[in-house]
C-alpha cells in the first residue's frame, strides 16, 4: 500500500481516533467586565475600593466546615461598594470549572452578608450556558450563608446544565461563607 501525502503516518489505535476527531470545542463567551459588574450590581456606588484580605488557618478551617468544600482563594477578588462613607456592600469574583472549562462569575453582598446579585462573566462550555438567565440567577438573592444553597434544595438545577449549575452553587455558597467569615464576622 502507498503512503498518501495527505494522511497521517501514524496508526491510531483504540479509542484516541474518534477523540481526536470529536473533541469538545471550546466556546468562550465574555459578557461583561468586573467593572461592569461591580457597577450593575451597585449602580448608586462612588467608588469601589479593593479589599486586601488574608485568611488564617482558622477562617479557612471555618469557611470549609461549613461550605463543604475546599477552600482555594486563587480567584477571589473582593470590592468593597461606597456611596461616599456609607458601605453598599462587596462584590466577590470568582471562577469554577462547568463541565470543562472555567465559568467566571462576580456575587454582590449587602452589607450584613445576603447576597444582591449574581452575574456571569464569562462562560466557556459548549453547552448550560442557561445559567447566565436572570430566573436561575435571582434564586440565590436575598440568601446568605445561612442557606443550604444546593441544587435540588432550595437551588433548581437546569436539564443539561448540570455540573455548570452544581459548580456554581458550590462556589456562591463557599463565597457566601467566605463572606460571613473573614468580612461580617470581623
Amino acid at each position: 500500500m502507498r503512503n498518501l501525502p495527505f494522511l497521517p503516518s501514524v496508526v491510531m489505535v483504540g479509542t484516541a481516533l474518534p477523540a481526536l476527531f470529536f473533541a469538545p470545542g471550546v466556546f468562550a463567551t465574555d459578557y461583561m467586565s468586573l467593572a461592569e459588574a461591580h457597577r450593575l450590581m451597585f449602580p448608586n456606588a462612588t467608588l469601589f475600593t479593593p479589599q486586601t484580605l488574608k485568611l488564617s488557618a482558622e477562617q479557612i478551617k471555618q469557611i470549609e466546615a461549613k461550605s463543604g468544600a475546599a477552600v482555594n482563594t486563587t480567584f477571589w477578588k473582593v470590592v468593597a461598594a461606597k456611596a461616599g462613607d456609607q458601605l453598599l456592600g462587596y462584590v466577590v469574583s470568582d471562577a469554577v470549572i462547568g463541565k470543562f472549562q472555567l465559568i467566571s462569575y462576580a456575587v454582590g453582598f449587602t452589607p450584613d452578608g445576603r447576597i444582591r446579585d449574581v452575574e456571569i462573566l464569562s462562560y466557556r462550555e459548549a453547552h448550560g450556558g442557561e445559567v447566565r438567565s436572570k430566573p436561575w440567577r435571582n434564586q440565590f438573592v436575598g440568601k446568605s450563608a445561612a442557606a443550604a444553597l444546593a441544587i435540588d434544595n432550595d437551588i433548581a438545577n437546569i436539564s443539561g446544565a448540570t455540573m455548570s449549575c452544581t459548580h456554581l452553587t458550590d462556589g456562591i455558597r463557599r463565597i457566601t461563607h467566605y463572606v460571613q467569615v473573614a468580612l461580617i464576622a470581623n
